[in-house]
């Protein structure tokens, strides 16, 4: 028998791990970088369920304010979320929550629609404080806002969006094995 308190702690940190994993593909595209990262929060939402997916983007952000380089370029401190991306990270806290609230547990049955929908509201989720902040932040109307902050990402995230679906329903299917026993 196995602790499943420290398997969900582990698998926790093992998500925060592939968050600051994902700063390795950044891709600069203006003031907010094209990242992988956000596939690794997804997936923490799908995967894990909303709390530990949201356990795991929160220590994730907490390992970047206390200064070791998780974010994006390879930068860490407090600086990171008064600029442009801050929104975009504090959005990773709202996107495992509500791509894991749609999905549910790991250990329920999921429909390809319903995972679907999980995945595109999770992204969508980033957007609204993203977009918001960087308004803001760069006294941007709207329509530039929008431009700067959506309009490159979409195509990475509509394949990045792509890969969640296919990878979570088996992802999830070891996760309730091994978390939800």
């Amino acid at each position: 028998m196995h602790n499943i308190h420290l398997l969900r702690i582990c698998f926790t940190a093992m998500f925060a791990a592939l968050i600051a994993a994902g700063t390795f593909i950044a891709i600069p595209v203006g003031p907010v970088p094209i990242v992988l990262q956000n596939l690794f929060v997804l997936l923490g939402g799908l995967v894990l369920g909303p709390f530990l997916g949201c356990a795991a983007a929160g220590l994730y952000l907490f390992t970047g304010l206390i200064g070791a380089p998780v974010f994006a370029g390879f930068t860490a401190g407090i600086s990171r979320f008064a600029g442009p991306t801050g929104g975009f990270l504090i959005g990773y806290l709202f996107m495992p929550l509500v791509s894991g609230l749609i999905a549910g547990r790991p250990d329920k049955k999921i429909s390809r629609t319903r995972l679907i929908t999980a995945v595109i509201l999770g992204l969508i989720t980033i957007y609204i404080p993203g977009v918001c902040w960087l308004s803001v932040l760069s006294n941007f109307d709207w329509y530039k806002a929008l431009i700067a902050g959506l309009i490159p990402f979409i195509p990475g995230d509509l394949i990045k969006g792509t890969a969640a679906v296919l990878i979570a329903p088996g992802l999830r299917k070891t996760a309730a094995e091994l978390l939800y026993v």
